[in-house]
């Protein structure tokens, strides 16, 4: 028994004839969810109600509208649902037409038999995965470009805030606390470029080569949450001491199967959060904690002041930040929770008042990782 048995694939069978649409739903139904249209309007109307259609079967010859009008209209409404055509005439040029724009993946021939049926829709369930596996990567390069341009945004806006204000104090008297504080600027801003740096050198990285592979792994090809945690900590732009208070505790490991690279940029966020809550901390610690059972999970936890608790609230749903006058518009919080959400995942923030935050990533569970967890003590 499976207990991760993905859901049916839904298809959606479209002739004028109710007998062709009741034996099409007995040849498929035992693999396939079908769902019936006896026009190409009424087939609209359905994917207009399940926009999870993934598979399109359609005749060709019908009142009204053809299939070959409904396949141009879903092509360019629904581009990622497999489109089939159905058809007893032997019109040449409709199906050389028809295949030829891409307008349809396959071709069936009346009268409809059973084993061609089910190769076919095995063939478009295929494609239907590789055009969602494509969707997924487009939709992780945005997230990523978004991402970068937020993580980007914060330091530079620092830096060309403290840049003007070292420019308004140079042309007056140097004060001694005047001059602590354009030492102060000129320290914030040279970390604020290094982190834009860093953040930079990593996305090329990611960017190189194979857009496919991680950032960081554990073997050839998977990343791990504990590599992705060491290649981090290798390469941020720490100042100061700061490296000195970062410790990393281990309880197993697992592999981060989806978007690694995005969980990369995830991770360097929470971490330049946290050391910017433990900056006046005279005594810092921020660990990051991998923990591979019953739940796969990365945490990351200071002692810094802690979260106030009307910007808990809000920090997963509105751009709220208490280091404004850093330049932070509270935007990052928003993006991390976006990314583990896309791949199934979830953000668990606590924070007590001066006692410290903890930001947890909680990891979808693989079906291997959920039968070791039945089949334990």
């Amino acid at each position: 028994m499976n207990d991760f048995a993905q859901p049916r694939l839904i298809v959606l069978y479209v002739d004028d004839e109710e007998m062709a649409c009741k034996y099409f739903a007995r040849a498929a139904g035992l693999e396939y969810e079908v769902l019936t249209a006896t026009s190409a309007q009424a087939a609209i109307e359905v994917l207009q109600q399940h926009p999870s259609v993934a598979v399109l079967v359609t005749d060709f010859r019908m009142p009204g509208r053809n299939g070959a009008d409904l396949l141009r209209q879903v092509a360019a409404d629904y581009p990622q649902i497999v489109r089939i055509l159905v058809t007893a005439y032997a019109d040449k040029d409709m199906l050389l037409q028809t295949v030829n724009t891409g307008e349809v993946f396959r071709i069936l021939e009346k009268p409809l038999g059973l084993q061609a049926v089910r190769d076919v829709l095995a063939l478009a369930r295929e494609r239907h995965r590789e055009r969602m596996s494509r969707h997924q990567r487009m939709t992780a390069i945005d997230e990523t470009l978004a991402f970068l341009a937020h993580e980007l945004n914060t330091p530079l806006a620092a830096i060309a805030n403290f840049a003007r204000g070292i420019e308004s104090r140079s042309a007056a008297e140097y004060s001694p606390q005047r001059q602590i504080e354009i030492g102060h600027a000129a320290a914030v801003t040279q970390s604020n470029a290094q982190y834009c740096l860093a953040v930079i050198s990593s996305f090329l990285q990611s960017v190189r080569g194979n857009g496919d592979r991680p950032l960081a792994s554990g073997g050839e090809h998977d990343a791990t949450a504990a590599g992705l945690i060491m290649a981090l900590l290798d390469t941020y732009p720490f100042t100061g001491n700061q490296r000195n208070c970062v410790e990393v505790e281990l309880h197993g490991d697992f592999t981060v199967h989806s978007l690694p690279n995005c969980v990369s940029l995830v991770l360097s966020s929470l971490l330049s959060n946290a050391l910017r809550a433990l900056a006046d901390i005279r005594v810092p610690s921020l660990r990051f904690r991998v923990v591979a059972q019953p739940d796969p999970v990365i945490s990351i936890s200071d002692n810094g002041p802690g979260i106030p608790r009307d910007v808990m609230q809000r920090l997963l749903v509105d751009p709220v930040t208490t280091h404004a006058a850093a330049g932070g518009n509270g935007l990052g919080m928003i993006f991390c929770n976006r990314v583990m959400q896309s791949f199934g995942g979830s953000v668990r923030i606590e924070s007590v008042s001066g006692g410290g935050t903890t930001v947890t990533l909680v990891f979808p569970k693989t079906p291997n990782q959920a039968k070791n967890n039945r089949s334990g003590p």
